[in-house]
C-alpha cells in the first residue's frame, strides 16, 4: 500500500480523488476551502492542514489546481510540497498550466524527486467514471497504475510533453465551439433556424463540437476555458485561438465565467 497526497479538490479534484479511494492506497486530501474535504475524509481519506502537511509522508503527490499562480503557491509557498516532500517522492502535477509552467518547475524541485506530468481530457462525468484521457510525460512508468484510476493513460514522451500535447488538443476543442457560435451567429444573421443550423454542423466535421455544446452534463467553466487558450495564445501567435480567447474572455466579463463552456455561444455575436 502507498500513501497517496491529492491537492485540490475542485469540479473536476474531487470526483478524481474519489477514484483513488478505491485503489487500496492510504489518502490524505488538502484544499484551500477546507470544507471540501469533508466528503472524502467520510468515506475513508485523511485531511491534511496545508500541502506541506499532505505531501510529508506521502509516496505519490498530485496536484490538480486551477492556474499557475495556485499551483506556485502549493509547491513553492509557505507551507508548500517543496519544502517537505520526500526525496524517494513523485510528483505528478496534473493541472492544465502550459509546458512552460512544468519545465519551470521540474527545475525547482529537490534533486531526485520523481516528475509526470500528467494533464487529462475530459469533463466532471468522466473524472467520477474514471473515463478520463490522462496525458502523461515524464517518470509514467512510476505511477501508470495509479494513473489507470483516472481512465486511459497516453504515454506523451518526457517531461512536459503531457503539459504540450494538452494544450494542443483543448485549444482545438474550444476553438470548435466558439467556431460553432459564430456559425450560429451567421445563421441568425442570415434567417437561418439555430437547431437547422446545428442539425447540419453535426453531420459534417463540427460534430463533436456541436455534441458539446448541446450536453447537458459537462461542467467546465468559461473562466478555466479562457485561461487554457490564453496559455495556448501565450506559446504562439495564431489569429484564430486569439479569436476564440476572445470570445471566452467576453462571455467570462458579461458575467458567464462560472458557467459551463456551452454559454460561451450564447455571447458571441457579428461585430
Amino acid at each position: 500500500m502507498s500513501t497517496i497526497a491529492f491537492l485540490g479538490l475542485g469540479r473536476m479534484g474531487a470526483p478524481m480523488a474519489r477514484r483513488l479511494l478505491g485503489t487500496g492506497n492510504d489518502l490524505i486530501v488538502w484544499n484551500r476551502t477546507v470544507e471540501r474535504t469533508q466528503p472524502l475524509v467520510a468515506s475513508g481519506a485523511r485531511a491534511a492542514t496545508t500541502p506541506a502537511e499532505a505531501a510529508a509522508e506521502a509516496d505519490v503527490v498530485i496536484t490538480m489546481l486551477a492556474d499557475p499562480a495556485g499551483l506556485e503557491t502549493v509547491l513553492f509557498g509557505a507551507d508548500g510540497v517543496a519544502g517537505s516532500i520526500r526525496p524517494t517522492a513523485c510528483l505528478v502535477e496534473m493541472s492544465t498550466v502550459g509546458p512552460a509552467a512544468v519545465a519551470a518547475l521540474r527545475e525547482r524541485l529537490p534533486a531526485g524527486i520523481g516528475f509526470v506530468d500528467a494533464p487529462v481530457m475530459g469533463s466532471v462525468g468522466p473524472a467520477a467514471n474514471g473515463e478520463l484521457t490522462v496525458l502523461a510525460g515524464g517518470d509514467v512508468d512510476r505511477v501508470e497504475k495509479l494513473l489507470g484510476a483516472f481512465g486511459r493513460v497516453v504515454h506523451c514522451g518526457g517531461a512536459g510533453s503531457g503539459a504540450a500535447r494538452k494544450l494542443v488538443l483543448i485549444s482545438a476543442a474550444l476553438a470548435g465551439v466558439t467556431l460553432v457560435g459564430e456559425v450560429l451567429a451567421l445563421a441568425q444573421a442570415l434567417g437561418v433556424p439555430r437547431d437547422t443550423a446545428l442539425d447540419g454542423l453535426a453531420a459534417g466535421p463540427l460534430a463533436a463540437s456541436v455534441q458539446r455544446i448541446r450536453s447537458a452534463d459537462s461542467d467546465f467553466d468559461v473562466s478555466l476555458a479562457a485561461k487554457d487558450l490564453t496559455l495556448a495564445t501565450d506559446a504562439a501567435a495564431l489569429p484564430q485561438l486569439t479569436a476564440a480567447r476572445d470570445w471566452l474572455r467576453i462571455a467570462a466579463a458579461e458575467g458567464a465565467a462560472g458557467q459551463d463552456l456551452r454559454s460561451v455561444v450564447e455571447h458571441i455575436h457579428p461585430a
